[in-house]
C-alpha cells in the first residue's frame, strides 16, 4: 500500500508542516498550489524534494481560501470552481516544468474533498476537469462502501483512479471521515494511529457502529498534523515502502 501526504502547504513567511523530515517517508506527495495554502517558491522547493527522495508529485488544489485554509466550503458557480481547479493545477504543471519533473496525480483539498465525496456532480465534474488538463494523471478520492459506483461513474473520464483511507483520521458510521469538530477526530497518537492502519491493511476499519470494509491502494497521512513524521514512521513499519 503507497503512503501520500498533504505538503508544501507554507505560504510567504508562514510555515506549516516538516516537508523535509516527511518527504522520505512517503511514496506520493500531494502538494498545495496556490488555493488554500501553497506559493511559487514553496511549490519549486517542495518538487524538488519530492525528485530528490524518489516521490510522485501531485497537485492538491482546493478552494481559494488561505484565512479558512480551505476548509470552509464556499458558494461558488460550478464551471467557475472546475476552471479555478484547473488553474491551480496547470500552475503546479508549470513549476513542475521549471524543475525537470512531472505531475502523477491530483487530490482534491479540505472541503473541496469532503464535498465532492457528497456530491455526485461535483466529484464528476471535477474529474472531467482533471482529464481536461491532462488524462494521464491519476485521480484521488475517498475509498467508501461506494467505490464502485464511482469508479463507473467516472470511467469516460479516462483517468486512472487511486482509491484512498486515511491513516490519521477516524471514520463515521457511513464510511466517511468524521468531522473535524468532534473530538478524537483526528488521530495523532503513534500508537492509535498503528492499530488504525492494521485494520486498514486487513481491509476494514472500525466506526461507531462496528466494523466497515475499505478497500483502498493508498493511505493518506494530513502533513499539518503535528505528529506526522512519528506517525509515518509507524506506519511505516506496517507498510514497508516500496523500490
Amino acid at each position: 500500500m503507497l503512503i501520500n501526504c498533504d505538503m508544501g502547504e507554507s505560504y510567504g513567511p508562514w510555515e506549516k508542516g516538516a516537508d523535509e523530515a516527511v518527504m522520505p517517508l512517503i511514496d506520493w506527495a500531494n502538494i498545495a498550489c496556490g488555493g488554500h495554502a501553497g506559493d511559487p517558491d514553496t511549490m519549486a522547493r517542495t518538487l524538488s524534494l519530492a525528485v530528490e527522495h524518489g516521490v510522485q508529485a501531485g497537485a492538491h488544489p482546493g478552494y481559494p481560501d488561505r484565512r479558512n485554509f480551505g476548509r470552509l466550503r464556499l458558494d461558488w458557480p460550478l464551471d467557475s470552481l472546475v476552471l479555478e481547479i484547473q488553474a491551480q493545477i496547470g500552475a503546479l504543471q508549470a513549476v513542475a516544468a521549471a524543475v525537470g519533473t512531472a505531475l502523477h496525480h491530483v487530490k482534491p483539498h479540505g472541503a473541496l474533498y469532503l464535498a465532492m465525496m457528497n456530491d455526485d456532480r461535483l466529484l464528476t465534474r471535477l474529474a472531467e476537469g482533471v482529464a481536461a488538463v491532462d488524462a494521464s494523471l491519476t485521480f484521488v478520492l475517498q475509498a467508501t462502501p461506494d467505490r464502485e459506483r464511482h469508479a463507473a461513474m467516472l470511467e469516460h473520464t479516462g483517468l486512472a483512479l487511486a482509491f484512498e483511507a486515511f491513516a490519521d483520521r477516524a471514520y463515521a458510521a457511513d464510511g466517511r471521515l468524521q468531522s473535524r469538530s468532534i473530538p478524537g477526530a483526528v488521530l495523532s497518537d503513534p500508537d492509535a494511529v498503528a492499530r488504525h492502519v492494521a485494520n486498514l491493511v486487513d481491509g476494514f476499519v472500525e466506526t461507531p457502529e462496528g466494523q466497515l470494509p475499505v478497500q483502498a491502494e493508498t493511505l493518506c497521512v494530513h502533513g499539518d498534523n503535528p505528529s506526522a513524521t512519528g506517525v509515518l514512521r509507524r506506519i511505516r513499519e506496517l507498510v514497508p515502502r516500496r523500490r
